[in-house]
Order: structure tokens, then sequence, then C-alpha cells
């Protein structure tokens, strides 16, 4: 089973740490830094992601076996001193951090899965140069929330590391959740996350800030002949091309986001993946009311970098950060600038095309752009569940009448004897001419229910949802775990069996630690 695993190519084509310790400390001119991941006597897989574990080539024979298990908790590793950390650094907050690094993240080796190679990352499995003040380890309740929406990112057909495997550690780690100066053991946990690379933005702005720009050459030449393999690594524009390939793939990814209500909560540069996936499963969230300016990170609640409706902007902010990274390299801003302000051009035409289809509009009309507006001025008018409604407005057709199209969304709102009169007047405006502009449609009632039913999600990973998997795994029950995860593998498809998670978040639930905010403690 094990043979399956072997070192990872980037030992041999990266620039490696001489230094053979754990102990925090800068670590100059490497990429990355050889470490041992702890012992944990005690280890236990409580779940497995089958399909993933299929397509890298595992057996269910395999998972079952203690090897395997042994290798997703870093008890094995193919060869002496090959699991590594990455070196990188990173703008937090918007305010330049310096060196940051894997500080709990241990890549163990790669799988030649049937599409490409795959690293195999383990999160919370010990200390690494990179650790700094933190520890190396991970809890349980943060890694039930990667585990989960990592896979639950790859169904929605969101760009995304996954995740392989959810273990306990047998340990106990000190964390202060709420960082209110009251910290509490908690049980250990060890995610196994899975991509092709790791890289971050932060990898290679780091050379850049310390002027390592024979580093951060190599490191560039590295990622764009292994990762870019479509570029032409011979071409005098490879390094433009490489990131105007950066800039689209993350404008795709950014589109997904929005287009689930997905609010990530902490797009440092460090967060930011070179191949444009979802990464980093932190203070997280999902849209519960329609509110542009919600982020799920308290750390966030003043300033409010990372809320929603600035998350395009961030990942703009972030490119140009990575375009001054690798200017250097370039000797000329211009082409660089001309990518960035492309992003800007075509965010607002796939914005735009992704609004179409979440309304099912498949003709284009010039009025379109005013029926999009208008909805999204709207839907925080009165506290809207942005995944119940785009999904029952699916049911509105070209004969409906506004009483009925009205009846057909309004299971979306909270609180609806709250409705002020003047807002559902606007609502029923809003929906004569959403109905209107559904006659000028020529496809099939059919095709459009298909369209909307293919990009608006009956289920997502809510908030709450997590918590309740959580606080089950902590009495030793991890049947919410499989539960959810069996669901979220079809988010599209009705599921009538899973009908009791489609629904407003319970009251309960808006301000309890965990279903609302959550802080970037792991």
């Amino acid at each position: 089973m094990t043979q399956k695993i072997t070192t990872s190519f980037y030992i041999e084509k990266l620039p490696v740490d001489p230094v053979y310790t754990n102990k925090p400390r800068q670590v100059l001119e490497a990429s990355i830094s050889f470490v041992q991941p702890e012992k944990f006597e005690n280890a236990e897989l409580i779940h497995v992601s089958m399909e993933l574990a299929s397509e890298l080539g595992f057996t269910e024979d395999d998972t079952a076996t203690e090897r395997f298990k042994d290798a997703l908790t870093g008890q094995w590793t193919p060869g002496s001193h090959q699991a590594f950390a990455m070196n990188y650094g990173g703008f937090q907050f918007g305010q330049w951090a310096g060196q940051l690094g894997d500080g709990r993240a241990i890549n163990i080796g790669e799988v030649a899965a049937k599409k490409n190679v795959q690293q195999l990352q383990l999160k919370g499995a010990g200390p690494t140069p990179y650790s700094r003040r933190g520890d190396g380890f991970a809890v349980l309740r943060s890694s039930i929330r990667e585990h989960l929406c990592s896979e639950a990112m790859h169904y929605l057909g969101i760009p995304t590391t996954r995740s392989l495997s959810l273990a306990l550690s047998g340990d106990e780690v000190m964390r202060d959740m709420f960082y209110d100066h009251h910290p509490a053991l908690e049980k250990g946990a060890i995610v196994c996350r899975i991509a092709p690379s790791f890289l971050r933005f932060g990898n290679f702005q780091l050379p850049a800030s310390r002027g390592e720009e024979g580093h951060l050459k190599k490191l560039l030449d590295f990622t764009i002949k292994h990762h870019f393999k479509n570029l032409d690594f011979n071409s005098s524009d490879r390094y433009i091309q490489f990131f105007k390939q950066v800039t689209d793939s993350t404008l795709e990814m950014i589109i997904h986001w929005q287009r689930v209500g997905f609010v990530h909560g902490v797009m440092n540069t460090d967060n930011m993946s070179i191949l444009g996936l979802t990464i980093d499963y932190g203070p997280y969230g999902w849209l519960e009311d329609y509110n542009p300016n919600w982020t799920p990170n308290t750390t966030d609640n003043q300033h409010k970098r990372y809320r929603y409706g600035a998350q395009p902007e961030i990942a703009l902010w972030n490119l140009w950060q990575l375009a001054n990274a690798i200017y250097p390299l370039i000797g000329e801003s211009e082409r660089l600038e001309a990518v960035l302000n492309e992003y800007k051009k075509n965010y607002q035409e796939q914005h735009l095309q992704m609004m179409r289809s979440k309304l099912g509009l498949i003709k284009h009309q010039p009025e379109d752009l005013n029926l999009i507006t208008q909805l999204l001025e709207l839907l925080p008018k009165h506290e809207t569940d942005m995944t119940i409604f785009f999904r029952e407005l699916s049911g509105v057709n070209k004969e409906s009448k506004i009483t009925e199209a009205f009846e057909g969304v309004h299971l979306a709102f909270y609180n609806l004897n709250e409705l002020q009169p003047a807002v559902k007047q606007e609502w029923n405006n809003w929906l004569s001419l959403y109905v209107k502009r559904l006659n000028e449609e020529s496809a099939s009632a059919a095709a459009r229910l298909s369209l909307m039913q293919r990009t608006n999600p009956k289920y997502v990973l809510r908030n709450y949802m997590a918590q309740l998997a959580i606080d089950k795994a902590d009495q030793g029950d991890y049947s919410l775990i499989s539960e959810f995860y069996e669901m979220l593998k079809n988010p599209y498809d009705d599921q009538p069996k899973y009908n009791q998670w489609y629904k407003k978040r319970p009251d309960w639930a808006r301000d309890k630690p965990g279903s609302s905010q959550l802080s970037c403690s792991s």
C-alpha cells in the first residue's frame, strides 16, 4: 500500500534548508525545510474520503490497514528526513508579516494519481521551523470543518485542495478558542490534505522581499515547468503568461465563491494558492442571510476587510502583491498592469454571466444588468437566506402570477411577519420584472430549471451544521460527519432524505460560537 506514496519531487528540485531542526527560526535562501512529524501513540482515523482514496489509487482494503493510518497520521513517511515544510511569507490583513511558512503543515510525499501527481500534506502533525508562537498541532473542531468543507467545495465544482482523511491524534492540545485568556484542552486532530501543489503567493513574495532573486527565479521556473505545463517554458514571455494564468484561475475561484455564498474569512496572500485553489479553511463561513458585509472571522469584525462583498477586490489586491514580487524577473510593469486591468473587466463580465445562470436567463438581454443590480440591492433589505432564495426561485416560471411568485420564494425570508410593506412591494415589483424577463426566453422551462438547479446548490455546509457535527464528535459520535459527507457529495440534487438540512439557520445558531463567527484559533 505505502509503495503508492513516494518522496515528493520537490526535494530534488527546490533549494533545501541545510539545518535539520524543528526549532522556529528564519530560513534564508531555501524553499523547504526537512521535518519529522510528531509520533502519536494513540492516533485513530475517524473518517476517510473513499472516492478520493480511489482516485489516488488506494483500494478499500488499503484504507483499512494499519500502514494507511500510520501514513496519514505521520507515523510513517517514505524514507528518512523526507517530510518537509514550506517556507513563505505574506501580507496579513494588508500588512507585510515577513516569514510565515508551514507552521502546522507537513508534506509527507506524493501519489501518482490518475490525472496528475498529488502532494500529501498533514495539518496538525507537529511543529516545524515555521511554527513561531504556535505548537504545530490542530484541534478536532477546526479539523472537522476543514475536512468536510474541502470535500464539499470539490463537489460544488469549486477549485479546492482536497481532504483525504480526518484523524484523532490521541493527544490533547491547549487552545484559547476566543482569545479571551481562557485556554482549555481540546482533542488534537490531523487532516491529510491533497493538492497538485500547495505553493502560495507568499512562496514568491518572501524571497522577493529579501532580495533573493536567484532563489525567486529558481522557484518560479520550477513552478512553471512542473505546474504550468501548457506554457512554453522557453518563451521569453513565460513569466507574463504565468501571471496571466494565475490571475485567470484566481478569478474563476472567486466567481465560484460568490456564486454559492462562500466567505473565506482570511484572504491573506499566504492563503492564496498559485493554482487558483481554495486553500486553508480557517474561519470560513457560508452566507446564511444575504449580507455583503458579513465576515465569519471575529478577528476581522472591526474593519471587515475579508467580508463577502469585498472578496473580488481583495483577490485583485493580492494579485498586485504577487505582481510586485515577480516584477524583478520581468523588469517592466506595463504588461503586468494590463493583466490586472483585464481582471477588472473580466470580473464584471463573468459575474454578470454567473448571475444570469443563477436566475436561469439563457438569452442575453440588455436589461439583465439592471434586473440583477436591483435584486442584489433588495436582498439585504430583509433577512433572506441566500441558498434557499435562489433554489426556490427556480419554481417561478413564465406563467407565475406575482402572488404565486412571492409565495414561491418567501420560504427564504427570516421573520416573514416582520417584512415591511414597502419592502414587500419592492419584492413584488422585482418579481414582476423577473416574470416579464422570463417571457423573453425562448429556451424550454426544463432547460431553465436545469441551469438554475446546477448553478444554485440545495445543500451547503452551513455553519451550524458543522458545529453540530463538532459537538457530536466531541462525544465520540462521528455519525454526522459521515452523514454530511454523503449529502454534500451531491449538493445540487434534491435528496429528499436530507430535507431536514434544507432549512434556514435556526434561531439558536444565530449567535452561538462556531455557528455564527469563528476565530483563527485552530
